[in-house]
């Protein structure tokens, strides 16, 4: 089975609770998922394309996990795209999911919000799957032992659907 590329866009992945638990979930089985954290391996922003492009290329899944930012991704996940490939994508929204309905706050779904990367994603003949999207509350507010609980299952489930991405393809 080939392994997927998991591409983690964080620019302060010590201080986030679901990405940083979902990258902890995923190399627990690092013979099926590459986690690639963009920040990380570029701290001053600057992209080596060619080495992101041949490590897209060895892998059959590429999945970008992402904290919505206004309903975009972080900047240094917007320069990925841009320059080197595109394909699914995994976001963690810091909202209750009843804020992403047409009555809610936002007033649109999560995939009408985050539509230009489906759209871009097809442009580009990717084959794009539906998003994994995990709602929790602003994290400026703190965590109850509900909401951890919670993100720990929602580890479980991005593993479960990241499973299920690269059968699929």
């Amino acid at each position: 089975m080939s392994k997927t590329l998991v591409i983690a866009a964080h620019p302060n992945i010590a201080q986030s609770a679901v990405n940083k638990r979902w990258l902890a979930q995923l190399r627990r089985y690092s013979e099926r998922f590459t986690v690639h954290e963009l920040y990380a391996a570029y701290p001053d922003g600057k992209i080596d394309i060619a080495a992101e492009q041949r490590l897209a290329d060895a892998h059959q899944t590429l999945v970008l996990q992402f904290p919505v930012y206004w309903f975009n991704c972080p900047p240094l996940l917007k320069q990925w795209l841009d320059d080197v490939k595109k394909t699914a994508i995994a976001v963690s929204l810091g909202t209750p999911a009843a804020d992403y309905t047409r009555e809610g706050a936002v007033g649109c779904t999560v995939a009408e919000a985050l539509r230009p990367f489906e759209l871009s994603l097809r442009y580009c003949n990717a084959d794009y799957r539906p998003m994994f999207a995990f709602h929790t509350i602003d994290s400026n507010a703190g965590y109850t032992e509900a909401a951890l609980q919670a993100i720990e299952q929602s580890a479980v489930d991005y593993v479960a659907w990241l499973d299920a991405l690269a059968q699929a393809a």
